[in-house]
């Protein structure tokens, strides 16, 4: 059998194991014996000998222990190179001619290891999740998933179940889940739902309409429930996901209201405000009970209302708003925008906020742990951001403002596929830049003061990245944001740095704050929810959570029911995090500004029992609030794999109802469920305000900060007249538009060119003999041979070495009145002539007078004797299917004339596609006659020329690229020389 733990794969033969030959078996070890075991470390690799001796103590056959321990080593090769994470072989047979077969296996792969073995692995088929087929619906659902880069999970529990769920992030899903089962209600949970990172609008509402389509199959005798709940968003715009909420709620109103559905929501975040509003309003229209609830509501009390297990508020009160907190307003008369940091301040000095201080651990510890237990973070700290994320920097530097650092936090950033440059960023009301650099190497040799990385490199990056960083010593703490990193590449990362003494959080995090210190990255969220939560300076309260996305409601009900956090810390959803909660909670407990400590586990791993035994031993004194989420996890009949690739229990004590009853056992303050997390933490905190060890101060009003444009004006608050105007097409939305079609639509109904042509350039659909009649245009304007100046320049500047824009450019630059533009100018003539009622004959007189061409009239070769067969074709082709042609039937009349003249003054090209395209204008119907008037006035017709003639110019730069031509010279020969026959001054 072969297992992992942080930094090592350890080989175990248990008793009753044997190998076996035709003539009988050889026992391995006898069984009363435990089982021999071989621990190696994860970067290295066990030798034939270690095997040898280690392992096959008790094979006395020396060619067996030879043949097996080989076996073992290239196993081990294999397994590493494959990336399993467990195996193991039972029986394993070895013949006496030395062959080894394996009659049972049993193993498990990394699948985040996918980019790295997919052409090792070939068409792997990963088992469903919940140990069976999915339902159509999960189907579907898991299609969506697959398509975007949101998160949508659908798991139906209980078809008849009264309960229906729809979370907002992976955490708070489960945490429904498991409240719903500890208030009573596992019975009547009907589903596992989840959409997180920012679905769009289309999205959530195939999702919800999906869940409103399951629960109202079916009647129930007391009606049904329906949840959509939520933590507090980071960067979601809140009431952009709701608008596919609200739509398919309107669409099912009717079955709602006939299957008696209630429904609770509760959610917070950026915009929530609007959201909200807009739900109320909708549950005002659909006929159901709605009732709505924002982040002063703990997450999960809607739970409790929706189960009958807590009264229902009559109204809830919103208890801040996104613009009276963001809009600037006056602070420099407040409070000096950026000023060395002072006690008063209550930022870098705990006792500004709690005057007495707590105790100290008194366990000795070593040199090294005692590096760990050195605070990560402080007001003097800075970091160094690797990747090009501008939006998470100015996050940063937001709450360095708010906190009143005198610096901003972030130093430099790494971003390797740039050069050196400098990124504007805002420094509250004013303007800072920050260095970019390609090289890491540069960063840190420029900012040595810097011991800080956020990493936001890729899964496919990050070790790498990570590893580079840890080469250098002024590095003491390092945040992996990526999920999805290969376990064995974590483990490796995680040996490393306990042997560079360096601190990870992470993988799969949103990082930690600080207040007061620094925040990492997106940690906290927006603005508006670091001043809700009292971030900006420091509280009494630690946290460590695993789930990144829960934080943020820590924040929220630490903010709500003490004084607030002063560190918290998501160490990461995956199975190696590079700190554990032990780490974190022993530096608080070193820490004394910090005075009670919150713990937030999941189900999954082991991590917690270090926190028992710490608890036990008194190496934390501190009072300890703790709770580990995926109790619900006991509903499922096999195993459960939740969001983050830690959250999976393979064996009883890693269940989340184990891990509670040994954390209340050990000491820890464990409330009944998450419900009560909240007045457990109020309780354990005003005993220790009433017994003097934390001394609540007077809140300091927080400067504003700026809200960015952006965003003000998404949230409606602000307005300014547009640069520009258009009415072509609009790239904002899910899906390109084309004067209101979507792209998906062109392409179904095959409009082809012409049909975009008339979308883009006519703002309509026109009919299908005008789209072809455009087509039929660009064919006949494509090319006109080699000769004519436009394909003639276009040569020259190819055969000049110029790009292929730069020579299309130098050959369009050419048309004009003289070449090109008789197509413009032959409709304005012929539409005047005839709108004036001028006779053909005074028409073609009246422009002989003037000494004016008669523009689309004339051909070099052609006459009426030899016809241009393009004219023909176009001619013959809207005699068919134009409705009337009263233009051109006026230009052949004047045709008649001017041949009777001379046989080539017959209607060219331009001159039949520029009367027949006003004949279109004028008589399909689609254009009023002024409409019609003014494309012919501002170029429309011209612009056919101009589209086809770029056509047939490619080709030419094509055609002399491809034979190879050199740079033109004009030969003097056909060159007229004409000079000054004397030379004078």
């Amino acid at each position: 059998m072969v297992e992992e733990n942080d930094v090592t794969v350890a080989f175990r033969i248990n008793a009753h194991v044997r190998l076996f030959h035709h003539q009988g078996g050889v026992d391995i070890g006898d069984v009363d014996e435990k089982a021999l075991r071989l621990s190696v470390e994860i970067d290295s690799k066990p030798s034939q000998e270690q095997i040898s001796s280690g392992l096959l103590v008790n094979v006395t056959d020396a060619a067996k222990k030879e043949r097996v321990a080989e076996f073992i080593v290239a196993l081990y090769d294999v397994y590493v190179n494959l990336h399993f994470t467990y195996m193991e072989i039972n029986p394993l047979v070895v013949t006496d001619d030395g062959g080894v077969f394996m009659l049972d296996l049993a193993a498990k792969i990394d699948a985040t290891a996918d980019f790295l073995c997919r052409t090792k692995w070939g068409d792997i088929e990963y088992p469903p999740p919940f140990g069976r087929d999915a339902y159509p619906e999960e189907a579907y659902i898991a299609d969506l998933d697959s398509k975007s880069g949101a998160s949508l999970k659908l798991t139906i529990l209980n078809r008849a179940g009264r309960i229906w769920t729809m979370v907002a992030g992976g955490g708070a899903s489960v945490i429904y889940s498991d409240t719903i089962c500890d208030l009573g209600g596992a019975s009547e949970l009907a589903n596992y739902g989840e959409y997180s990172g920012a679905p769009s609008e289309q999205q959530t509402y195939e999702y919800a309409k999906t869940i409103l389509s399951l629960m109202t199959q079916d009647k129930h005798p007391d009606g049904k429930v329906l949840i959509i709940g939520g933590g507090i968003a980071n960067f979601t715009n809140v009431a952009a996901t709701f608008k596919g909420i609200v739509k398919a709620l309107l669409q099912y109103q009717v079955k709602l209201v006939e299957h008696k559905v209630s429904i609770f929501v509760r959610r917070a975040g950026p915009n929530y405000q609007e959201g909200l509003r807009v739900m109320r309003e909708v549950g005002a229209n659909l006929g159901i009970p709605v009732h709505v609830f924002g982040p002063e509501t703990h997450m999960t009390a809607v739970v409790g209302m929706a189960l009958g297990k807590r009264p229902i508020p009559s109204a809830s009160v919103v208890e801040f708003s996104t613009a009276n907190f963001l809009l600037p307003g006056g602070q420099e008369d407040e409070l000096p925008r950026a000023r060395a940091v002072s006690q008063d301040s209550g930022v870098g000095n705990r006792n500004s906020w709690d005057e007495k201080e707590g105790s100290r651990a008194t366990a000795a510890a070593s040199a090294s742990s005692l590096a760990f237990l050195k605070p990560l973070f402080t007001s003097e700290t800075k970091a160094i951001v690797w990747g090009m994320q501008t939006r998470a920097v100015q996050s940063m530097l937001d709450f360095d403002f708010v906190c009143r650092r005198k610096e901003p936090s972030v130093a430099a950033m790494v971003y390797p596929f740039t050069g050196d440059h400098k990124q504007k960023f805002y420094w509250g009301h004013g303007e800072v830049f920050i260095s970019v650099y390609k090289s890491m190497d540069d960063a840190m040799k420029k900012h040595p003061t810097a011991d800080v990385m956020v990493n936001f490199a890729s899964l496919r990056s990050a070790y790498e990245s990570t590893v580079e960083a840890m080469t250098y010593p002024q590095i003491r703490t390092i945040a992996i944001i990526a999920e999805g990193i290969p376990e064995n590449s974590t483990r490796k990362l995680n040996k490393l740095a306990a042997q560079k003494n360096v601190s990870i959080i992470g993988p799969a995090t949103v990082g930690g704050i600080k207040p007061g210190c620094l925040k990492i990255g997106n940690t906290g969220g927006m603005m508006d929810n670091i001043l809700h939560s009292k971030l900006y300076r420091p509280g009494s309260v630690a946290y460590v959570s695993r789930s990144g996305g829960m934080s943020n409601e820590l924040n929220n009900i630490i903010a709500h029911h003490s004084n607030g956090v002063c560190e918290g810390v998501a160490i990461g959803g995956d199975r190696y995090p590079g700190t554990t909660f032990i780490d974190h909670l022993l530096r608080y407990q070193n820490d004394p500004e910090v005075k009670m400590l919150v713990l937030l586990g999941e189900v999954g791993g082991v991590e917690e029992y270090d926190v028992c035994r710490a608890l036990t031993d008194g190496r934390i004194n501190k009072p300890l609030i703790a709770w580990c989420i995926g109790t619900c996890a006991s509903m499922f009949s096999s195993e459960v794999q939740f969001g983050h690739a830690g959250a999976c229990a393979n064996a009883e004590r890693e269940t989340a109802l184990s891990k509670n009853k040994a954390l209340a056992e050990a000491g820890a303050h464990v409330p009944q469920s998450f419900d009560d997390l909240g007045e457990v933490i109020q309780k354990v905190y005003n005993q220790l305000v009433s017994d003097g060890t934390i001394v609540p101060r007077e809140e300091v009003p927080p400067p504003t900060v700026p809200m960015d444009y952006s965003w003000a004006r998404e949230l409606g608050l602000i307005r300014k007249p547009a640069s520009f105007m258009t009415s072509v097409s609009d790239e904002r939305g899910q899906e390109l538009l084309y004067a209101g079609m979507p792209i998906s639509e062109v392409l179904k109904q095959n409009l082809g060119i012409g049909g975009v042509i008339s979308l883009l350039w006519f703002q309509r659909r026109l009919p299908v003999y005008a789209c072809k009649f455009i087509e039929m245009c660009l064919m006949v304007t494509a090319d006109h041979g080699p000769a004519v100046s436009g394909a003639h320049n276009t040569i020259v500047c190819a055969r000049a070495g110029k790009d292929l824009v730069s020579s299309l450019v130098s050959g369009l630059l050419t048309i004009g009145d003289r070449f090109g533009g008789a197509l413009d100018a032959a409709a304005r003539q012929f539409s005047e002539a005839y709108d004036a009622g001028q006779h053909p004959m005074e028409f073609v007189n009246s422009m002989r007078k003037k000494g004016e061409l008669i523009m689309g009239v004339g051909h070099r070769v052609k006459s009426i004797n030899n016809p241009d067969m393009r004219v023909t074709i176009i001619k013959e082709f809207l005699r068919e299917h134009f409705p009337a042609t009263p233009l051109l039937d006026y230009a052949l009349e004047v045709e008649k004339i001017t041949t009777s003249k001379k046989p080539n003054l017959i209607l060219n090209v331009d001159g039949i596609i520029g009367v027949a395209f006003v004949d279109l204008l004028r008589n399909s119907g689609c254009f009023t006659r002024e409409e019609a008037h003014e494309y012919i006035e501002i170029g429309t017709i011209n612009g056919l020329f101009v589209l086809g003639r770029c056509t047939g110019f490619i080709g030419h730069y094509l055609d002399q690229r491809r034979l190879k031509q050199g740079l033109y010279r004009h030969p003097w020969d056909d060159i007229s020389y004409i000079l000054p026959e004397k030379y004078s001054e």
